[in-house]
């Protein structure tokens, strides 16, 4: 049996060839940031595959998150959950909002929309969700909610690049949508991030945020940083996007593999995508509860067998240093239960079914 190393993941690419055909007019012109020619085209291919009316670009999808935020020039507090990356809370925070935590569902672990409007405010503003593991949050339901209570709603959909749902994309629910193009995503485009959004106006921001805040070239009208994302970037994305949907095909056998080897285990439990969604194989969730071994150890042996999972969500935010103090007593028992027993399982283009049955026959060892 092969002992070849298997990572959590690896990151797609196009050929070099094709990457240096497309980069040669931006090394030419020596334009290499501040929205250049990439930038203008890579904007327009993104806005034709996610369907969607404005895209912005960004160095990264935590700032993505961040600036969008900003530019809605809130105060008070957003409906979110813990069972996110760190990300997510930190723009809240550092936007100078409050976060106020709701428990997640049990079947996919995003925000349970059952508990969002007993966790309504006169002080509440928004609620930012996140789309976990490629899986939608229940967009109806939270839309629903946002409207009759005149809320702004913003997903983390750092997973969700390429899902449909009922044929629309996760770029079109919400008032935004953050999407990660970070290296380890479905699509990326080595660093990078991008906010999709309907309204131009109430997202206008953004652009002079993102460059500083500068509104001309001696006008600086908001507090901003520098989130650009640059011309190899871009060019990267451009290609990326050619390939996406072979390269979710290519995902799917070895997730197929999974679900074939892995379904019906007492004390392993996996999340099936619902019949109307359109899932992108970001990451492959398992949910060890009741398992003859837990999660960590399942873990450690696979790391003795060279392959590398990852616990992930771990820990909930409200758990972390700089939160425990003011939020680490907030009762979130699905979310903690989760982070507790989910371990990710190597996922990308170029895993086989061959090395998806030797991570199932390690665990079922």
């Amino acid at each position: 049996m092969s002992n070849e190393r298997i990572n959590v993941t690896r990151s797609s690419m196009p050929s070099f060839e094709e990457y240096m055909e497309r980069l040669r007019p931006v090394w030419e012109s020596r334009w290499l940031s501040n929205r250049g020619r990439a930038s203008e085209d890579f904007e327009k291919d993104l806005k034709e595959y996610l369907g969607c009316e404005n895209v912005w670009l960004f160095a990264n999808g935590h700032v993505a998150m961040e600036v969008a935020l900003q530019s809605l020039a809130m105060k008070g507090e957003v409906i979110t959950t813990a069972y996110t990356h760190i990300s997510t809370t930190n723009a809240i925070v550092r936007n100078g909002l409050t976060p106020v935590f709701v428990d997640v569902k049990e079947d996919d672990y995003t925000i349970n929309p059952e508990l969002i409007e007993a966790a309504i405010t006169d002080k509440t503003v928004a609620i930012v969700a996140t789309h976990v593991y490629g899986f939608l949050c229940d967009t109806a339901a939270i839309d629903a909610i946002a409207k009759k209570h005149n809320l702004k709603v913003v997903y983390d959909a750092a997973h969700a690049f390429g899902v449909t749902k009922n044929g629309v994309s996760a770029a079109n629910f919400g008032d935004a949508a953050m999407f990660s193009t970070h290296a380890t995503k479905v699509f990326h485009t080595i660093e990078g991030g991008l906010v999709a959004y309907k309204d131009a106006e109430m997202f206008n921001a953004m652009q002079y945020i993102v460059n500083f805040g500068f509104t001309s070239h001696e006008e600086a009208e908001y507090v901003g940083t520098n989130a650009r994302m640059n011309e190899f970037e871009a060019v990267m994305g451009i290609c990326n996007l050619r390939h996406l949907d072979e390269e979710i095909a290519k995902r799917k056998i070895a997730g197929d593999r999974y679900f074939e080897r892995l379904s019906g285990i007492k004390g392993i439990k996996l999340i099936v995508p619902p019949a109307d969604l359109k899932w992108n194989y970001a990451y492959f969730p398992v949910i060890f509860d009741g398992y003859k071994e837990d999660r960590d150890q399942i873990k450690a042996k696979l790391e003795q067998e060279n392959i590398f999972a990852r616990k992930y969500f771990y820990p909930i935010t409200t758990r972390f240093a700089c939160y425990q103090d003011q939020y680490g007593r907030v009762d979130l028992p699905v979310s903690a239960h989760a982070a507790d027993c989910v371990l990710t399982l190597p996922m990308y283009s170029d895993l086989t079914a061959a090395d998806a049955d030797r991570i199932c026959d390690a665990i079922l060892r």
